[in-house]
């Protein structure tokens, strides 16, 4: 499973620091997350904020 980012991002970066394996950038319209280096372990959404993170099926 992987992650994205919905509406609500409060671009605080905190699921860009915490990601293991740097699948996350953090830009001026919020964070997005590289479904190719998403290993699916969770943390972005864990440490969100916002609860903007949320699981999608690949």
């Amino acid at each position: 499973m992987i992650y994205a980012v919905k509406q609500g991002c409060c671009y605080c970066g905190m699921c860009e620091t915490e990601c293991p394996v740097g699948a996350i950038v953090l830009l001026k319209d919020g964070a997005k997350i590289d479904p190719d280096k998403c290993i699916g372990c969770g943390t972005c959404a864990d440490n969100c904020a916002s609860e903007a993170i949320v699981p999608v099926e690949e």
